[in-house]
């Protein structure tokens, strides 16, 4: 990326926190250069007002109008900034989460699909998720009698309280219980507890530690484990496109334990990428490509039924690299 006048680089301390462009001290520019998170130089970055979402060598840029909120917690770097065209954005450490925009086609696609070819979800288990959206999205569904969120990070919670509250709305849900801690240990201590047990996390990345341990045979053999009888188990994951490897190798370690594993995709413009699910179960039965009830889609804005068919339609290339993994 040339040369670049890094200001900001690396964690930092965990107290460091800036709010609306400012810090404490009155010296942090938006509009000047720094590294997002814990990323090596070469990944995403600001400069002269434009975030750089680096990956794989491509980059997908944002014109940035205001930085809201930054700070390094414990765990990672949390921002959040208002852009020009996809409204305000949560990143963690320079991994983009979710978008105003259109962040409801991945919230809506990760929570409803699952959801309309389960028969009867009533306990929802959410690893990850602290902006909110999922747990907006498993709301509308008046069978769910109990919604359980396990975040790691309680300020990813708190930024998007009060800076992203079309999300964060979903902690509102008299349904909710909301659980600090790791999602590993969490779903660890809990067997045959839950109907539905839906991944929210970030991607796996060379700089991300958070997720290592969730990208595992074991923590697969411990989802089964705590799901129910009939349980469901869905995780994004990459595209077909940006990483087919990864997704062959995570669907071939769930084909070890669910009766039933698929693959769908769908598109959100404010990723540089298609956005990419596995879906698991444990009900031999279960056919995730053909919904079992409509849902109200007076209360949706991207999911309906001929979304959830079309999502599993993968291209050939990948079709022939997947056909030995998937279950169906």
């Amino acid at each position: 990326m040339g040369n670049i006048d890094v200001l900001d680089e690396g964690r930092g301390s965990e107290e460091s926190t800036i709010v609306n462009g400012r810090d404490a001290n009155q010296s942090f520019h938006w509009q000047a250069t720094f590294i997002i998170g814990k990323m090596e130089t070469g990944r995403s970055f600001m400069k002269d007002g434009w975030y750089y979402d680096v990956w794989d060598g491509q980059v997908y840029c944002h014109k940035v109008e205001e930085v809201l909120f930054r700070k390094t917690t414990k765990y990672q770097e949390v921002l959040i900034f208002k852009s020009k065209n996809s409204g305000k954005l949560l990143v963690l450490d320079g991994d983009v989460q979710c978008a105003e925009k259109d962040e409801f086609g991945y919230q809506e696609m990760i929570a409803h699909v699952p959801m309309a070819c389960h028969p009867n979800p009533k306990k929802v288990l959410i690893v990850g998720g602290g902006d909110g959206g999922v747990i907006r999205e498993l709301s509308k569904h008046p069978e769910v009698e109990q919604i359980t969120l396990c975040e790691i990070d309680e300020e990813v919670i708190r930024a998007c309280k009060e800076f992203m509250p079309s999300m964060a709305k979903g902690f509102s849900s008299s349904k909710l219980t909301v659980h600090i801690g790791d999602g590993f240990q969490f779903v660890k201590q809990h067997q045959q507890a839950f109907d539905l047990i839906i991944n929210d996390i970030p991607d796996r990345t060379g700089a991300n530690d958070l997720t290592s341990q969730i990208y595992s045979r074991e923590y697969f053999g411990l989802l089964k484990a705590a799901l129910k009888p009939n349980g469901m188990f869905i995780s994004q994951e990459p595209s077909v496109w940006n990483d087919l490897k990864c997704v062959h190798t995570v669907m071939e370690m769930c084909s070890e334990f669910f009766s039933v594993v698929d693959y769908n995709m769908c598109m959100i413009p404010s990723f540089p990428d298609m956005q990419g699910f596995v879906m698991c179960s444990l009900d031999r039965n279960t056919n995730f490509r053909e919904p079992l009830r409509k849902l109200d889609a007076s209360d949706l804005k991207y999911y309906n039924s001929g979304i959830h068919r079309a999502s599993f339609a993968v291209p050939e290339f990948a079709r022939k690299e997947l056909q030995g993994v998937y279950k169906l």
